[in-house]
């Protein structure tokens, strides 16, 4: 690996760290800036997410052969962590090489001690080999270490689901899954798209979740002018069940009430065949800008993007005045911990508390506005029941004239129908079980 290389990814890890940044934007910045050779890339980008993913672990074993009480810059102890998380989970460079480098750019970076330092923890691991964590009695202590998740996160996934699935689900976080794109049907067929993505040496696949998505095992797809002009976005499958469950018609008036990035409510334009009237918000102006232009490249006129606070939507529509309603929530986002590794340091439990709070106040403000017997979906990227079935439960107690649509569960996906998610409330999809993101949603019924 050339020196450069790893003292930018060194950069990166620290901005992550010191900035709260998301790491999958830092690092699709620094691939889009050029400076990084097109055969580094796939190096760098493992060397990030695989150190941010393993933080808690590569911790747990620096510990053990630096003395707890040093003090030590943040850049030192995050040039030991991607060195380690080299040393033991890749075998494409050798540990001399990792240990060379290391030295190196402590010598750039600080003085003869820290270089030393750097040099010394790295050699006694190359030698001695990292501590067992079988020591860890407590089960929950000894996943969260193992996995790398905070322990309140782990109690707090084995006390829903048990330890089985919550172990899966960690294990599950540590992995790559598969990119999935979604077909724009008005411009072509989801046949044709494959064809063309196999014929530049892709290896492509069908989703399950949609007719309209693909799962992509090979090839990256943003190279591609067929993403390049609108023909195919890029979706995660779960995502994908939203406009699929919601059922919407062309010529129909639907709410999307919290809609940027507009994934969501492109999928949805796309099932009314771009006839009928989407109104879109978010609360970020800025964030506008996103599903217009994403609308605009997939060609979609009938998406009205306004910024507008979801708890306030009953002051913005009459009563009883649309047919379909989505409220894709903000939630705390641990379904996307794969994807986006920081998300699970950041979170506390009372994060959990207050969205709740706010996922409640949004479907009240919602409700109204659907018309009877019209449908509203409800999802989160979360695997948290306090966000999902909880909330669920709490608005049918307020609110005597829903109820879940019974035909919701009879209208899955066949493959997803004995899912080990599905519950009274909806369907809780987990990282492990389709290898898609962590995601909850469920559809309400407003009674005649």
């Amino acid at each position: 690996m050339k020196y450069q290389l790893r003292n930018t990814i060194l950069d990166l890890l620290i901005r992550i760290e010191k900035d709260s940044g998301f790491s999958h934007l830092v690092i699709d910045n620094e691939l889009k800036s050029k400076r990084i050779a097109p055969k580094d890339e796939g190096l760098l980008t493992e060397i990030v997410y695989g150190t941010i993913q393993r933080k808690m672990t590569l911790d747990y074993f620096l510990n053990h052969f630096v003395n707890a009480n040093k003090k030590m810059d943040q850049w030192v102890r995050m040039l030991l962590r991607m060195s380690l998380y080299q040393m033991i989970y890749l075998d494409k460079v050798p540990d001399h090489a990792i240990i060379h480098e290391a030295v190196e750019i402590a010598k750039q970076r600080g003085h003869k001690g820290v270089s030393s330092l750097v040099n010394g923890v790295l050699r006694n691991v190359q030698r001695n080999g990292v501590p067992e964590t079988a020591s860890i009695k407590n089960d929950a202590a000894r996943l969260s270490i193992e996995t790398s998740h905070p322990k309140w996160l782990v109690e707090r996934w084995v006390s829903t689901y048990g330890l089985q699935t919550a172990t899966a689900m960690c294990e599950a976080n540590l992995t790559k899954k598969h990119s999935s794109i979604r077909v724009q049907p008005l411009k072509i067929t989801r046949e044709k798209a494959m064809q063309v993505l196999r014929e530049q040496g892709f290896e492509v696949r069908k989703s399950i979740f949609s007719p309209q998505g693909i799962i992509v095992d090979k090839g990256n797809i943003l190279n591609t002018m067929l993403f390049k002009e609108g023909y195919v976005t890029i979706q995660d499958q779960s995502s994908m069940l939203v406009a699929e469950m919601l059922d919407p018609q062309p010529g129909m008036h639907v709410l999307d009430g919290c809609s940027a990035p507009g994934g969501k409510v492109t999928h949805i334009a796309e099932k009314m065949e771009n006839e009928g009237v989407i109104h879109a918000y978010d609360l970020h102006k800025k964030k506008v800008k996103l599903i217009d232009d994403k609308a605009a490249l997939l060609h979609l006129s009938i998406i009205d993007a306004k910024p507008g606070d979801a708890r306030k939507l009953e002051d913005m529509h009459e009563r009883e005045s649309f047919d379909r309603i989505l409220i894709d929530a903000p939630c705390s986002g641990l379904g996307v911990i794969r994807g986006k590794p920081e998300i699970k340091y950041d979170k506390r439990e009372e994060d959990i508390h207050r969205l709740s709070e706010i996922q409640t106040e949004i479907l009240e403000s919602a409700a109204p506005l659907l018309k009877k017997d019209g449908l509203l979906i409800y999802s989160t990227c979360t695997v948290d029941a306090e966000e999902n079935e909880n909330v669920i439960k709490q608005f049918l107690l307020n609110n005597t004239g829903f109820q879940i649509d019974p035909s919701f569960f009879e209208t899955l996906p066949s493959e997803l129908k004995d899912s080990p998610g599905i519950t009274e409330q909806g369907l809780q999809l987990f990282p492990q079980t389709f290898q898609t993101d962590g995601f909850f949603l469920t559809r309400l019924k407003k009674m005649g």
